[in-house]
């Protein structure tokens, strides 16, 4: 178990599925997780299961004002932030970009991308102030590939992977690495927004014939927010069961 003592971690979308998972391991570790969650009832569920410190905060990443309040009450109760794992993201429904409707792409977008950037941009000034951080951004496989009939997601999470390249790039004269993983599915309620076909398509393509696991993805996300990823920064973690390997 890696030791996270005296350090703190925000994670979005903390309260299920891979942000559920990765906040358990960095607590075991002995980190203080703040979960960010639009869900409050279930955030604050997870925070009192968690212990050591753990703390909620309802966010909607969509929102700068809201990433901006969240940010500045973690600092108020924990006094630093030096993790960031972004995992808060939707889906959408599926379907032909020709008949997609607008406003679903737009919010998409706003949530899987804006939210990115929202997150990133309020924990960066801390972590160069005290010249350390480590942040995960979770893109998908999808942003790699493009998934047919999900257009507005796998444009998102493209998204996702160009901004951590960038931000990791610009960061690299500090101690602090911005990398993203980009994962097959795995099921989480994520799944409730896609349609039966589109999950069938999604196993179809992953060589290990199976969908990823919350264990086997926090395992990874983990590694990344550690000391020991010292060199790293700027990169893409495969973790699609062998869909796509560059």
């Amino acid at each position: 178990m890696t030791d996270f003592s005296g350090q703190v971690a925000v994670v979005t979308g903390g309260a299920q599925g891979i942000g559920r998972a990765v906040a358990d391991r960095l607590a075991a570790g002995g980190a203080r997780v703040a979960i960010w969650d639009m869900d409050a009832d279930l955030a604050n569920t997870a925070a009192k299961a968690m212990g050591n410190g753990a703390f909620a905060q309802q966010v909607d990443v969509s929102d700068w004002d809201s990433v901006s309040a969240a940010m500045a009450a973690t600092l108020d109760i924990a006094e630093r932030v030096d993790i960031c794992v972004n995992s808060a993201g939707i889906a959408g429904s599926n379907g032909p970009l020709a008949d997609y409707p607008v406003d679903e792409f737009r919010k998409i977008t706003e949530i899987n991308l804006l939210g990115t950037f929202h997150v990133n941009r309020a924990v960066v000034p801390t972590m160069t102030e005290q010249n350390y951080g480590r942040i995960v951004n979770i893109a998908s496989i999808a942003g790699k590939e493009g998934n047919p009939n999900a257009s507005a997601y796998s444009a998102s999470k493209a998204g996702v992977i160009g901004l951590t390249k960038s931000l990791g790039k610009e960061l690299a004269g500090h101690d602090i690495a911005v990398n993203c993983v980009t994962p097959a599915a795995a099921r989480t309620r994520i799944f409730d927004q896609m349609s039966q076909e589109h999950i069938d398509f999604m196993l179809s393509k992953i060589p290990r014939n199976r969908f990823l696991e919350l264990d086997e993805a926090a395992a990874m996300i983990v590694w990344l927010c550690t000391r020991e990823n010292s060199f790293s920064t700027g990169a893409v973690f495969d973790l699609s069961g062998g869909r796509a390997t560059y």
